[in-house]
């Protein structure tokens, strides 16, 4: 069951709805500690002072922002205290917008929100309204003394909520000197039907279950090898090979695919064959039971 992060309310002009935020992921990364190789002994993380060669405590550690190498501002914590944001309990709505303007390079940490105690009446019409314009809520929220830009949006019969980068925050695409080359290159109109049979190929319904961390689990079955004193070998890295004929590639792509779903749908045909063949060819799940019922007779005379 989880728990909620943080109670709050959401406000737009002079309604208040309260609800409470659940965060609506639940990260799976494998993590490790940093050991001894000589003996396996799990590493300390010291503070050491360069200049003495001695290990300093907590309390005397301060905070410096960098000007330049070695030239640092020393900002106490009480100082900081006074730039915090006005401390608030409330999610307050600045606009609705329509969720295709937002480009989804802005989001970053996906939460829930659901209704408080008594707020589920409020809650239900902020959903429908919501659901019904097709309108996503950009919001300002503090947590943790750091002040958000967040979206609100209704996603089935939950508000959701995404902290958002600020736009400051985001790297434009046209910093990136690679894309100019894009502009110089045209494709032939062959190309890009070709490139648009191979997406059409490859389209369907988005299931997010059959997407999984093959890293993670290989990782996974990795230490699991070695825990039981298995040995692991070390495959070299294969280096991806360079595509010297981008059209004999489409071909080549869109074959591949064609075979894969030929092959999918053989399989699904082939299964109800197998299935009546065992019903009618008297190996039914009635009938295997009685002859090693048999055998086992005979077997004890």
């Amino acid at each position: 069951m989880p728990r909620s992060i943080w109670s709050c309310a959401i406000s737009f002009g002079l309604v208040n709805v309260p609800v409470k935020l659940y965060s609506a992921v639940s990260r799976k990364n494998v993590r490790f500690h940093q050991l001894h190789a000589a003996d396996g002994v799990r590493i300390q993380q010291k503070r050491i002072c360069p200049q003495h060669g001695e290990e300093v405590p907590f309390d005397e550690i301060v905070k410096g922002y960098e000007l330049s190498p070695d030239r640092y501002v020393v900002i106490t914590p009480e100082e900081l205290e006074t730039l915090d944001p006005k401390k608030t309990k409330t999610i307050d709505i600045m606009d609705f917008v329509e969720l295709s303007q937002i480009d989804p390079i802005f989001y970053d940490q996906p939460y829930y929100l659901a209704p408080d105690k008594g707020s589920a009446k409020a809650y239900g019409l902020l959903l429908a309204a919501m659901r019904e314009t097709d309108r996503v809520a950009i919001a300002r929220v503090v947590i943790r003394q750091k002040e958000h830009l967040t979206a609100i949006r209704a996603t089935g019969d939950v508000l959701t909520m995404a902290t958002m980068m600020f736009a400051d925050e985001v790297v434009p695409a046209e910093a990136l000197d690679e894309i100019e080359a894009v502009a110089d290159v045209e494709a032939s109109e062959r190309e890009v039907a070709m490139a648009r049979q191979l997406i059409e190929s490859l389209s369907g319904d988005f299931e997010p279950s059959k997407y999984r961390d093959e890293y993670r689990e290989r990782v996974l079955e990795m230490i699991e090898r070695k825990a039981d004193g298995q040995e692991i070998s070390v495959q070299p890295a294969e280096e991806p090979q360079r595509v010297p004929d981008l059209m004999a590639a489409l071909e080549a792509s869109i074959a591949a695919v064609k075979t894969r779903d030929g092959d999918a749908n053989g399989a699904e045909s082939e299964k109800p064959k197998r299935s009546s063949r065992s019903k009618t060819g008297g190996s039914n799940g009635k009938s295997a039971p009685k002859r090693n019922a048999k055998r086992e007779t005979a077997a004890k005379k």
